[in-house]
């Protein structure tokens, strides 16, 4: 890098919404280890707009030049997952560190190939699965493997996100909808908090799935336009992990009411539960977490204080939603400065695409798949 500072290019900077200016931009502001030097976008008046808003020197929209430029470090890709293979490797064929949003890819034959290509460009490439960083989620883990609830026996997941009411959904969403985008319940709410749940009780080594359409039309608030849907949106799984716990997992979608997630893990010697709170319905990646814990025979549940230390990031960059990205962007910057890989990598990607594979192939043929 050619300063103190990384600097980041953000691919689908939309200045008027989307994740870049919900979570990426607030995070990167009140982080002093990185600044934005270029922002992109598909079209030139909102490219120039987003620069203007955001006092970012450079607008792009082609991705390749942004990805080359002199005064980028790291691309952040931050668009609808269909765009990601192309826009991820032209940042590694401009020999750039990656910070991609997931799901990574639409396929696990497109992950493959990015993994290796991130490999042999010896660049720092991260995956976005921010759940990992949350304070809650990395206190849990540490009193799990602390021993606080004894050996984990079995863990029972529930995920609902809400999209409004009932079976509609508002515009800018509706390319979730279809399976080929692979950015539905499974791959979206289903990744994440699989990912999160293997972090607390260990890898799943094989599972029984199920999937449906619950709601086969959604309608579009603001136009009353009509979408077939064919992307699940209820995932059933019955799993075993690695060390022989037992694992329950309802994740769905379309939620009329509170979209909420909580997973409560079962021990030899007491209960661990993370719920989310305020900003629930968003998933577990983007929402408030806490802790609650039972200890002993009958003990009573109690939340339990998540210690000031994990969380790493200035107060500017603790909002609900903000949080988790800027301590993945804290790590980043830690692992460039001393050669660490403390976020999940392109590998560790492609692994959650194959987990997801093996319950879509449960789902297919009514049989309990391996997960390798």
């Amino acid at each position: 890098m050619g300063s103190d500072r990384v600097r980041v290019g953000i691919i689908g900077a939309n200045p008027d919404r989307g994740w870049a200016a919900r979570a990426h931009i607030p995070a990167l502001r009140a982080l002093p280890d990185f600044e934005i030097t270029a922002v992109g976008t598909s079209r030139e008046a909102s490219a120039q707009e987003a620069a203007r808003r955001f006092g970012v020197p450079h607008a792009f929209t082609d991705p390749r030049s942004l990805a080359a430029h002199p005064e980028v470090d790291l691309v952040a890709v931050t668009v609808k997952v269909p765009f990601h293979f192309e826009l991820i490797q032209a940042a590694l064929e401009a020999g750039k560190h990656v910070y991609c949003e997931w799901p990574l890819v639409r396929t696990t034959e497109e992950a493959e190939v990015l993994a290796e290509a991130a490999r042999d460009a010896g660049v720092h490439a991260t995956v976005g699965l921010q759940a990992r960083h949350s304070p809650a989620i990395g206190h849990a883990r540490e009193l799990i493997a602390g021993g606080h609830i004894g050996r984990v026996t079995s863990a029972t997941v529930y995920a609902a996100r809400a999209k409004g009411a009932g079976d509609r959904m508002p515009a800018g969403f509706e390319y979730t909808l279809d399976l080929a985008n692979a950015a539905g319940t499974l791959e979206v709410v289903g990744g994440h908090t699989l990912d999160a749940l293997e972090q607390l009780v260990g890898r799943i080594a094989e599972l029984s799935a199920g999937l449906s359409v619950q709601h086969p039309r959604m309608t579009i608030s603001e136009t009353g336009e009509t979408i077939e849907v064919t992307s699940p949106d209820q995932v059933v799984l019955h799993a075993t992990t690695a060390g022989g716990a037992a694992i329950s997992a309802h994740i769905h979608d379309a939620k009329a009411t509170d979209g909420r997630t909580r997973i409560e893990i079962t021990g030899t010697g007491g209960d661990l539960a993370i719920v989310s709170g305020a900003g629930g319905p968003g998933g577990i990646q983007m929402s408030e977490l806490r802790i609650l814990g039972s200890q002993g025979v009958g003990g009573p549940w109690q939340e339990l204080p998540i210690p000031d230390g994990y969380r790493r990031i200035p107060q500017a960059a603790r909002g609900t939603e903000v949080v988790n990205v800027a301590q993945t962007y804290v790590r980043i910057a830690d692992d460039l400065r001393t050669g660490g890989r403390t976020t999940p990598d392109f590998d560790e990607g492609l692994r959650l695409h194959r987990l997801l594979d093996a319950v879509r192939r449960s789902a297919e043929t009514g049989t309990r798949q391996s997960v390798r």
